[in-house]
């Protein structure tokens, strides 16, 4: 009886663990903080001619890399001054640490100096980094 009180405990912390991550998924977080520190792989994907490069942080084996992939490719070829870039940090761990990415896709916005302008966790919800980007490009997006 005391093996199935404890799967049933492992089960709801499962659980609650997946509500959480789903809930804060693809959740955008304004950061604004200049970077000095660039790793060389991130600061040689940069364009200066670019006002906002959306770098996607992914890993070999990450399903949901794809879907995050074809959304920001997408909306950087709808937009002006946006481009879209990834990085896949399989065989570059050091990379993902200096730049505090925990979990893949992560996308970050940068602006053309390299400062991170947000940081979205997950999936990006469209709606919702359209939002977050329309102050830094030079024209509206739709």
């Amino acid at each position: 009886m005391t093996g199935a009180w404890a799967l049933l405990g492992a089960v709801a912390v499962v659980a609650v663990v997946g509500v959480l991550l789903r809930r804060h998924g693809g959740r955008v977080r304004v950061t604004a903080k200049p970077r000095d520190d660039l790793p060389g792989p991130v600061r040689d994907l940069l364009d200066p001619a670019t006002p906002v490069t959306l770098l996607q942080i992914s890993t070999t084996f990450c399903a949901p890399c794809r879907h995050t992939r074809v959304l920001l490719a997408d909306l950087a070829d709808r937009t002006d001054g946006l481009r879209h870039v990834e990085l896949d940090v399989t065989n570059l761990p050091e990379v993902a640490k200096g730049l505090g990415v925990l979990r893949t896709p992560t996308t970050l916005a940068l602006d053309a100096s390299g400062a991170e302008l947000l940081r979205v966790g997950g999936v990006p919800k469209r709606d919702t980094l359209i939002a977050a980007l329309r102050p830094h490009l030079p024209r509206p997006i739709g």
